[in-house]
């Protein structure tokens, strides 16, 4: 079997199987959920902000069941996140078409966006409804933004979550080594999606809303997380996007993927190659994320 690492408590390891498969044969009435938690109570396994990493426990011991090295208990009950995805519905919004100057919508109302509350249900609707590529589950750490105009007529929405494990061209340019990378990814944000709503035509507005997130992601994700970030990160399709937006709202190219899914493990996928934008958000961000110590 091929040894599985993980980062725990900023130490790259193997995990102990034998104590995964003592709880299990302790705990026969345990299910998934209860064994993740015990294992990051054990292991101090949690995030900046105390909470323990559940998901990423319970994605280790997927891992591991696949490579055959333990054997999990039943599911108790259906993948919470399968309900989720049945679960979307429609939200009403306005559909009236907008199109005017950017002053015409000011002051706008961009609100980070809580989990299973009314806005999060717009939010989901709107990237499922009118997003190319839809909206997945977030897992892990993820800001979600939700754009108003004035008199309250949604405009647009941005994601942000985990960035990418790995990158040629990011990590050339940061000047990354791999123990720094695993030691500060958390530190770097990836925009997943970025959606102007399609009935919206209004000059500069993408990039405006670009540069405002900007300047207020690090002050959020602190607040939410415990921790701050010093860059973000976002891969645009050029077969179908020119990234204008991200280059007037001043982030920059920094190359080309290699064609590579950030899911694809056994080299397997061929996936379009996109431009790699980045933005910095501290002065001195290529010290704080190369900082291995």
């Amino acid at each position: 079997m091929h040894q599985i690492m993980v980062t725990i408590q900023g130490e790259r390891r193997a995990p102990d199987v034998g104590l995964i498969r003592r709880l299990l044969s302790e705990h026969p009435d345990w299910g998934r959920s209860r064994l993740s938690v015990a294992l990051c109570e054990l292991w101090d396994w949690r995030a900046d902000n105390g909470r323990v990493k559940d998901m990423a426990c319970r994605s280790l011991l997927l891992r591991l069941e696949q490579a055959g090295a333990i054997r999990l208990p039943p599911r108790q009950r259906p993948s919470p996140n399968g309900f989720r995805n049945r679960s979307l519905f429609w939200v009403p919004h306005s559909r009236e078409p907008i199109a005017c100057s950017l002053k015409e919508l000011t002051p706008l109302e961009i609100t980070c966006v809580e989990n299973a509350g009314e806005g999060d249900r717009l939010f989901r609707c709107l990237l499922n409804a009118h997003h190319d590529l839809g909206l997945r589950n977030t897992v892990g750490e993820n800001m979600k933004y939700l754009v108003h105009s004035r008199d309250g007529r949604p405009l647009a929405c941005l994601l942000f979550g985990a960035a990418a494990w790995k990158c040629g061209a990011r990590d050339a340019w940061i000047g990354w080594q791999p123990s720094a990378r695993e030691r500060n990814l958390p530190k770097l944000a990836n925009n997943t999606r970025f959606l102007v709503l399609p009935w919206v035509r209004v000059p500069h507005l993408a990039s405006h809303l670009l540069a405002r997130v900007a300047r207020r992601i690090q002050a959020d994700w602190e607040t939410k997380y415990a921790h701050g970030l010093h860059c973000l990160e976002t891969f645009v399709d050029t077969d179908r996007y020119r990234g204008v937006c991200y280059r007037a709202a001043n982030w920059q190219p920094v190359g080309h993927t290699t064609g590579r899914s950030r899911n694809d493990r056994r080299h397997r996928l061929q996936v379009p190659t996109k431009a790699v934008y980045r933005y910095p958000l501290s002065r001195d961000f290529r010290r704080r994320l190369c900082d291995d110590a």
